[in-house]
């Protein structure tokens, strides 16, 4: 358990940190808005960059990036259902929605505990490349579509998709890889350096959020926010037990490193992006916030279950 409890107790100082920034007034609203900038534009498309050249597919092309797939994807259609039942959000907070209920911190979270839980980093792979090279670059250009009022078509979708700061950094890191490629050392250490800057730019960010924006789960959104809650840390891992014992027939450390990175809380990339976007701000901010709290029992209940 020292994994889960050290990937939490980091999200939770650098969030802190942002905090007390804020309450101490040192940092204002727009410091929120500068930061989801930084971290969209820059450290983001970096970090992603690294990540991906030193990825090797050969660890992820397998049944558990199926199964992280279907799990993902399957509880985001869930959501949009419920959606446009209920709330009928518009596209762009819907897709934000969308993004709570399936994209899992498999950063800053899914590494440290798929180091000291899982036993391997090589575990996180397939959900990072899900994530990185389909999930994103879809709601990506879905947002963009959105943001400029057009109706999104799989042409625009694709022209989206190429413009993408996020999306690009992704797929040029995949291409180092595919060609094997190594970058010089004076472009690959400037990489680096910004892409450090990403997630302690978003868990800043959200922690200004935290103390200067509205209370989290509160008002009217509350159903919302805790229908998605439910999702990602319940249903989500749920449907990539399912999936994987009697699909793919995965079992023993395969299937249970599938269902506890589908139980990761949403990442804070999803808080980037709606800020970015101007699009469930506070919804997201709110089901990153609780979700990673309810996330910990969760894992541990399924870590203890799959070592009886």
């Amino acid at each position: 358990m020292a994994g889960v409890l050290e990937g939490f107790s980091i999200i939770a100082i650098v969030v802190a940190v942002g905090w007390l920034l804020a309450h101490l007034k040192v940092l204002g609203i727009e410091a929120q808005n500068v930061l989801s900038k930084v971290a969209f534009y820059v450290a983001s498309p970096a970090l992603l960059l690294s990540v991906m050249q030193r990825t090797p597919l050969d660890a992820v092309l397998s049944p558990n990036l199926a199964t992280a797939a279907v799990g993902a994807i399957g509880v985001g259609v869930i959501y949009l259902l419920i959606n446009r039942a209920k709330w009928r959000d518009s596209l762009g907070a819907s897709m934000i929605g969308a993004l709570c209920a399936g994209y899992v911190n498999a950063g800053n979270l899914g590494i440290p505990i798929a180091q000291y839980v899982l036993g391997d980093v090589a575990w996180v792979a397939p959900t990072l490349l899900l994530q990185l090279l389909i999930l994103t670059p879809v709601a990506m250009a879905v947002l963009d579509a959105d943001a400029r009022g057009e109706r999104p078509t799989p042409l625009r979708s694709l022209g989206r998709m190429g413009s993408n700061p996020i999306t690009l950094g992704a797929i040029a890191g995949l291409l180092l890889t595919l060609t094997d490629t190594t970058l010089p050392t004076v472009l690959a250490r400037p990489i680096d350096l910004l892409g450090s800057m990403a997630v302690p730019s978003m868990l800043i960010a959200f922690g200004v959020s935290l103390r200067l924006g509205p209370k989290p789960a509160t008002g009217g959104s509350a159903p919302q926010v805790w229908t998605l809650v439910a999702l990602k840390t319940t249903a989500q891992p749920l449907l990539a037990w399912l999936v994987g014992a009697f699909v793919f027939g995965l079992d023993g450390p395969h299937l249970f490193a599938v269902v506890v990175l589908a139980a990761l809380p949403t990442a804070q990339n999803v808080f980037t992006y709606a800020v970015r976007y101007n699009r469930a701000v506070t919804l997201s901010r709110d089901v990153v916030f609780i979700s990673t709290f309810v996330s910990v029992p969760v894992i541990i209940v399924i870590s203890a279950l799959f070592h009886l």
